[in-house]
Parts: structure tokens; C-alpha cells; sequence
């Protein structure tokens, strides 16, 4: 075994609601993804041919090749892969519409010399694909939102964070997720879409709600709390607390 140790990149898709649309469906799919994301890769600048391809069954993991910018892989790939899904989408069967959710981390991981990969970095990447709060926010999202993107605290620290060409920290939110052994914090966006804006009182570990679910009912609070939020129309609604809660709306005319 390679003892040596290489820092790379590291980026998973996973293809939602794979199960079900028959072999041949899936393997349509599978084709038009790989090709769309060689494509985004060749727009970002990151040498598909360089790069340490594995199949997930219903998904790919990309080990980037050594030396990658990072925040290419972010931006302009995400933008890039997305635009490609949505154009596709739009002439696709119900059975061969494609959305993902996309996962990003990097680390030092094991490269052997037939291009195999192994670390820790890779078990990471397995956790944040399949994260709840990704699964759940690409599933509120309409239709026409092809993706979700998932970054590890590491990988959004080493690029997001810096605000640089491209990169916008504000279109990410933080998010905790357990998945099997692994508890960990992310940063989740949807791209070309906006999450909602998580309420002050909110914690960072709370799953993103799809659109249209109703709140979930506040408990009692004995010293009684006043909550102004804003309410559709033109009016603002104050809720004051103590056990059972009334609402009075003031409409602006």
C-alpha cells in the first residue's frame, strides 16, 4: 500500500429518486450526468483527464488532481453543472430528469498506484452526500432547481469564506447533520435559488423546511415571549405568548 499522502480535492453526486426508473432510465441518466459534469469540469479548468473517477452506482465521486484551486471547483463548476442540468431538463422525460445533490470536502487521502483512493477524506464526503438537511432542501425546492450543494466546514472555510470572484458566503447556510457514526457542521446553498433565512432563535443544526410546511408549534414559554415577524400582504403579526398564542394583525394601508 502507497504510504504516501496526497492533499486533494474531493467531490460526490449523488442522482435523486434514482431507484425505481428501470435499467434502462438509469443508465441514460448516469451517461447525460458523467458527460455534463466533464463538460463543467473543462469550463472550471480542472483536467477531467487528470482526474480520479469512481462510480457510486446511482452517483460519482471525483478525486480532483493534485494542485486544483479549490474554489473552481465551487465556482464556476456548481453554476456550470447546474446550467447543463436545467437545459437538459427542460427536454427530458419525467423518467430521465436528473437532479443531485453534490458534495464537496478535501483532506489527505491515500492515492494508489492503479488510482485508487482511501482516507478518512472519502468517509467524510460519503457522510455529506447523503445529509438530511441537502436531501430535504433539494426536495422543497421547485422543479426547475436542479441541485444542492453541500460543503464541508474545511472546504467553505479554505474558499467560500473569502468572498472571492464568484464566491458568495451570504448564499450559504450553515447546517449540523448526523449521518451513521459522523456529526458535523456544513454549509448548504441551492444554487441559483435562495434558502430561506433561518430565524434568529433557529439553530444552525435545523433541517431546512421544503417550501410550504407548516411551522412547527412553539411549547409553552412561562415568562412569555413577543415574536413580530413579517406576514404576507402588508401587514406586520405580533404573537404574544403564554401558553396559548394570539395573533393580531395590523394591515398598512
Amino acid at each position: 500500500m502507497n504510504d504516501e499522502l496526497e492533499y486533494r480535492a474531493v467531490l460526490a453526486v449523488d442522482i435523486e429518486r434514482s431507484a425505481g426508473r428501470g435499467d434502462r432510465a438509469l443508465l441514460e441518466i448516469r451517461a447525460r450526468l458523467t458527460g455534463m459534469l466533464r463538460e463543467a469540469c473543462a469550463a472550471s479548468g480542472v483536467d477531467w483527464a487528470a482526474c480520479l473517477v469512481h462510480d457510486l452506482g446511482d452517483g460519482l465521486r471525483v478525486t480532483a488532481p493534485a494542485g486544483t484551486r479549490k474554489a473552481a471547483l465551487v465556482h464556476p463548476l456548481v453554476p456550470e453543472l447546474a446550467l447543463r442540468l436545467r437545459t437538459y431538463n427542460r427536454g427530458a422525460s419525467p423518467l430521465t430528469r436528473i437532479r443531485v445533490r453534490i458534495a464537496l470536502h478535501a483532506g489527505d487521502v491515500h492515492v494508489a498506484p492503479d488510482g485508487t483512493v482511501a482516507g478518512g477524506p472519502l468517509e467524510v464526503l460519503a457522510r455529506l452526500l447523503d445529509a438530511p438537511p441537502a436531501r430535504t432542501a433539494l426536495a422543497g425546492a421547485p422543479p426547475t432547481v436542479p441541485a444542492s450543494l453541500l460543503l464541508s466546514g474545511h472546504f467553505y472555510d479554505e474558499t467560500v469564506r473569502h468572498g472571492h470572484l464568484g464566491l458568495f458566503p451570504e448564499d450559504f447556510r450553515k447546517v449540523g447533520f448526523t449521518v451513521k457514526e459522523h456529526t458535523g457542521e456544513a454549509w448548504l446553498q441551492l444554487p441559483g435559488w435562495q434558502l430561506p433565512v433561518r430565524a434568529a432563535a433557529e439553530p444552525a443544526d435545523a433541517v431546512p423546511r421544503p417550501a410550504g410546511a407548516p411551522e412547527e408549534p412553539a411549547g409553552p414559554d412561562p415568562a412569555g415571549s413577543k415574536m413580530v415577524n413579517k406576514a404576507s400582504g402588508h401587514g406586520v403579526v405580533y404573537a404574544t405568548q403564554h401558553g396559548t398564542q394570539h395573533i393580531r394583525i395590523d394591515r398598512k394601508h
